[in-house]
């Protein structure tokens, strides 16, 4: 099934909201995917329950020990696996940049097999580096969160130069979608930028957006999915559309 690296190069935009959040939607419709935090904040396993204290407990210990990725899975605390993060995983720039290096999340889960019969999902750090590299050698979509703020669109831009580098390497187009978020209905800006990008990127920007809400920005805070934390929110409701869309586009097969 899909491997969706959520990524984007400026932080704040919702990458790790949104890792969390389409995890649980997809778990509420019976899937089990499998989440990968490579951000060394390890900010999607602490929300999940699965903060380690031994680095090679984490997925640095694939990168620095040769652990395989599946003696990593733990359980997190949305009834979903998780291969946790650690601080010390900002140390794997270190390895380097050669092929070997960039494609190695992706050979072991070749190897290991285990996108097989579930989608995952892949939380980026915001830094172009040796661990987002890894993310979008191993994925075969990718999904942009874009905050509704003039930054976050510049941000979007030079996101686009980095994958438009890469294509080379891929030898096509890498599949991606952007959805916005933060966005709030009674701000004229807000619709501004969203149309904006639409002009750019067209079918890619999903119509789905994520609102500026409550439910979304506090369940992290609980340590709760928004599904948990609030049900009926607006929040809760905007990430099953999004998953929604997804699907029905393609996007998730």
């Amino acid at each position: 099934m899909a491997k969706i690296a959520i990524f984007n190069q400026k932080g704040g935009v919702g990458k790790t909201t949104t890792s969390l959040n389409l995890s649980a939607a997809l778990t509420r419709r019976g899937q089990t995917p499998l989440a990968i935090d490579l951000d060394p904040q390890a900010h999607l396993s602490a929300i999940m329950g699965c903060t380690v204290a031994n680095p090679d407990d984490s997925i640095f210990g694939f990168y620095r020990s040769d652990k395989a990725l599946g003696e990593l899975v733990r359980e997190g605390r949305g009834g979903w696996p998780i291969i946790p993060a650690h601080v010390e995983l900002s140390k794997v720039d270190s390895l380097g940049k050669g092929p070997q290096v960039l494609n190695r999340l992706n050979s072991g889960i070749v190897r290991e097999k285990l996108n097989t019969g579930r989608p995952i999902i892949i939380d980026c750090c915001p830094l172009l580096g040796v661990l987002s590299l890894n993310a979008i050698f191993a994925c075969d979509r990718l999904l942009v969160p874009v905050s509704a703020d003039w930054l976050a669109v510049k941000g979007v831009e030079q996101v686009e130069k980095t994958l438009k580098a890469l294509e080379h390497v891929f030898k096509r187009r890498l599949p991606r979608r952007l959805v916005v978020t933060r966005f709030d209905t009674r701000r004229k800006m807000s619709h501004d930028i969203f149309r904006q990008i639409k002009e750019h990127f067209g079918d890619e920007l999903c119509d789905s957006r994520i609102s500026e809400s409550v439910s979304v920005a506090e369940s992290p805070a609980s340590n709760e999915d928004v599904f948990t934390h609030a049900p009926g929110s607006r929040g809760a409701t905007d990430y099953d559309a999004l998953l929604d869309e997804l699907v029905t586009t393609g996007f998730l097969n």
